[in-house]
């Protein structure tokens, strides 16, 4: 897999989780820590997009 593909599907994953999260949000009787679990793993996505993004790294 390349570098770019990599990417774009990292951007759909935290795309999708950040539709869950705000889905989530709107729904009653949600799990606040289910939605604390997505945010933290939406957070981590974001984290290896940027590292990889980064072209002095």
């Amino acid at each position: 897999m390349s570098l770019s593909s990599h990417l774009q599907e990292l951007k759909k994953k935290h795309q999708s989780l950040s539709d869950a999260v705000e889905e989530a949000q709107r729904a009653p009787g949600v799990d606040d820590l289910q939605i604390v679990d997505m945010k933290r793993q939406k957070l981590k996505i974001k984290e290896e997009i940027e590292r990889l993004s980064d072209p002095v790294a």
